[in-house]
């Protein structure tokens, strides 16, 4: 890992005012508390954000120029995370990547001068253009906020336009380009990066599958309280084996379901089971085909075999989370919601094993709880540290 010292600090934006963050009514738009007033933001970033846009996070607005045909008098640019600003508007990681390649700060691309700025080459359109000498290079810059304490992850949502990028990349070889994917992550914490195999388990295949053909690099940046970039950049570690071990279509998952009116249910040889109003989150896996188990539980109409089967013709469905990885974690993960959950569902999914249950109910949704992320967080992401 290289640290290198910027010298001079990027500001990106001014009038930023700090708000709370309320709720995300669709993916471009926040909700929030701006001086005690309901406000609605603009957010240019598409992603899940799950890890981030929490309740009562803290989130860094600028004002927009006034037009009427905008909804919006905000843009959201930054939220805070374990007290530090994590940089949200990608449209300006380009600017960073900019000043970095500007002042020849990206090992790999010091001596590259940039033609210009997005730039179409067959069915995409790439950040940037650079050359040295004969040499042409293509750009490709992803915006990176999923990551835990010492490794960052991306994508944190199915990215099939991120996935044809790396593929067209290699194609541009045979015109006589070279290429590459830089992620830049907007936190100084982490040390490793890793593509994200649990969501989307294409574009972490294609990424190591052409590792070797195109360059690919991570580095992480820091953003002060006023939102300038800091001084120091590190160039990640990424740890090519351990990604390649745990990406595939096997593992465990978290279900949840909504119980939206209290009564009595069957499930099947279980019996009958009064379930209460409220969020259930299951702890399930499969060994092979992952996928497959998780598109089975967003049907209804299939054949009922398992506990879960039953309560979810009778439950709304909210979210399926894969947790990819060469361990087996079902009963661990069930031990640790049944530690953040209200209630546990004595012996439902769990005839197979010694646990007490792999069913447990929330009051509020999983999603908007800082524990559950925090419990995904960790299968997801923190756990790799001890295989690092």
């Amino acid at each position: 890992m290289n640290n290198i010292n910027t010298k001079k600090k990027l500001t990106l934006f001014h009038a930023v005012r700090e708000a709370v963050f309320l709720k995300r009514p669709n993916r471009f738009v926040v909700e929030c508390l701006l001086d005690g007033k309901k406000v609605r933001a603009y957010l240019p970033n598409p992603g899940r954000l799950l890890e981030l846009l929490l309740p009562q996070s803290r989130l860094y607005l600028t004002p927009n120029r006034p037009d009427p045909e905008k909804s919006t008098d905000y843009t959201c640019v930054a939220v805070e995370k374990a007290g530090v600003p994590v940089m949200l508007h990608t449209h300006h990681t380009n600017t960073v990547v900019r000043h970095l390649l500007d002042k020849g700060l990206i090992s790999g691309l010091r001596e590259y001068s940039i033609v210009r700025q997005e730039v179409t080459m067959g069915n995409s359109r790439f950040d940037f253009l650079l050359e040295k000498g004969k040499k042409k290079f293509i750009l490709e810059v992803k915006s990176c906020t999923l990551f835990g304490r010492r490794i960052a992850m991306f994508p944190d949502a199915v990215t099939a336009r991120g996935r044809r990028h790396v593929l067209e990349l290699d194609e541009l070889r045979s015109r006589g380009y070279e290429g590459g994917v830089l992620f830049v992550i907007h936190s100084p914490s982490p040390r490793y990066f890793m593509p994200e195999h649990h969501t989307d388990l294409a574009f972490a295949e294609t990424l190591y599958s052409l590792k070797n053909r195109i360059m690919v690099k991570a580095i992480s940046v820091g953003w002060g309280k006023d939102l300038t970039l800091s001084h120091t950049i590190q160039e990640l570690k990424i740890p090519w084996d351990l990604g390649r071990k745990e990406a595939h279509d096997c593992g465990d998952y978290i279900l949840i379901l909504k119980v939206k009116k209290a009564g009595k249910i069957d499930v099947g040889i279980f019996g009958k089971y009064n379930f209460t109003q409220g969020y259930y989150c299951y702890a399930g896996s499969a060994r092979r085909h992952l996928t497959k188990r998780i598109e089975r539980h967003q049907r209804t109409r299939k054949n009922l075999h398992w506990h879960i089967d039953y309560l979810r013709n009778s439950a709304e469905f909210i979210a399926a989370l894969p947790v990819r990885s060469s361990d087996r974690l079902e009963c661990e993960i069930a031990g640790a919601l049944s530690r953040i959950a209200s209630l546990p569902v004595p012996g439902f999914g769990s005839s197979d094993c010694s646990c007490g249950t792999h069913l447990f109910r929330m009051e509020e949704n999983p999603l908007r709880s800082p524990t559950f992320i925090e419990l995904l967080q960790y299968f997801r992401i923190d756990r790799l540290e001890k295989k690092l």
